[in-house]
């Protein structure tokens, strides 16, 4: 026999003994305790349990009468989801929330990965703001609103002030309509915008180095290997960051709420607020539940479409 089968036969049977092994120490702890598999998952079923039991008890609610003026709970079925899918204030809902979602997680991604990119250097300012880009993200949504709706005031903000020496005075910012969507993305970007560039600063901390040493000796360009090797290396990391700022993005409601209470108008009504206003200012409880419930179906339609093209992207890597 050769060293070399000798050798696979050595492993092969030392493989056998250890996997025997695992089995009979499985087998010991079941025949201990058979109910030790239901009491390992016992934990998932506390955490979970709280969460259905609302969201069941919210899709009883949507197809009922229910309001806070009228207890009583009418079983109608779908008929609250017709009304709203032929209403124009959903359908405004829709396109806000979209509108938001897009330009809010777009700007941020863009930005978050310019900063990782500048801050991935090893120089003494990098090394400074690094832990500076934790700052927006130990603030609360609601108090970094309230901060941010000072300071966009048209009469007293401090923005306003600042503008003044460019020529640019009593910018109304949210109170205008036509600027609304533009000062809540803008408090989003300034909150948000850490949380992809640090998940990105982590993908990039995590890169191999002996592919872009190749690429460098092989005389590739700084343009060429950020295409070709940083991006696609990146790009599980930045599906993560995008699939966590959608959701967030799709059911905000710190900012809008905090800023305009979903005005001025109807400008910034998004699912949320549209929710909210119809639970509790107009009392339909079934109404709100029915809308807090497509955008539940939304968020995880878009969510599983991320995670399928996420693993994807890890398929492509392995």
């Amino acid at each position: 026999m050769t060293p070399t089968k000798a050798a696979t036969k050595m492993n092969s049977s030392k493989n056998t003994n250890n996997n025997s092994s695992a089995k009979i120490i499985t087998k010991g702890v079941s025949s201990r305790n058979p109910y030790l598999p239901y009491l390992m998952i016992l934990p998932a079923l506390a955490l979970t349990v709280p969460v259905l039991v609302p969201f069941f008890q919210s899709i009883y609610y949507s197809m009922t009468t229910y309001s806070l003026t009228n207890p009583v709970k009418n079983f109608i079925w779908f008929e609250n989801y017709k009304w709203l899918l032929t209403s124009p204030d959903f359908w405004n809902s829709v396109r806000v929330s979209f509108v938001y979602t897009f330009t809010a997680v777009g700007t941020e991604l863009l930005l978050g990965l310019l900063i990782a990119v500048l801050l991935n250097q090893e120089i003494f300012l990098a090394k400074i703001l690094r832990p500076l880009l934790l700052m927006p993200l130990m603030i609360a949504p609601i108090i970094g609103t309230l901060m941010w709706k000072l300071m966009m005031s048209p009469e007293y903000g401090v923005l306003n002030y600042f503008l003044s020496f460019f020529g640019a005075r009593d910018f109304q910012w949210a109170s205008a309509a036509n600027t609304a969507m533009f000062s809540v993305v803008l408090i989003d970007v300034w909150m948000f915008t850490p949380f992809i560039a640090l998940l990105l600063l982590a993908g990039l901390r995590s890169m191999p180095a002996p592919p872009f040493e190749a690429a460098m000796v092989d005389g590739a360009s700084k343009w060429f290997i950020f295409k070709n090797l940083t991006i696609p290396m990146l790009m599980p990391f930045i599906i993560i960051a995008v699939v966590f700022r959608i959701i967030d993005s799709v059911r905000q409601f710190d900012i809008i709420f905090g800023m305009t209470k979903g005005g001025p108008g109807q400008t910034l009504m998004n699912f949320q607020v549209s929710a909210y206003t119809n639970a509790f200012t107009y009392t339909r409880v079934a109404d709100g539940a029915a809308i807090m419930l497509i955008n539940w179906l939304i968020i995880y339609l878009i969510s599983m479409f991320l995670v399928k093209f996420w693993r994807k992207s890890q398929d492509r890597l392995s």
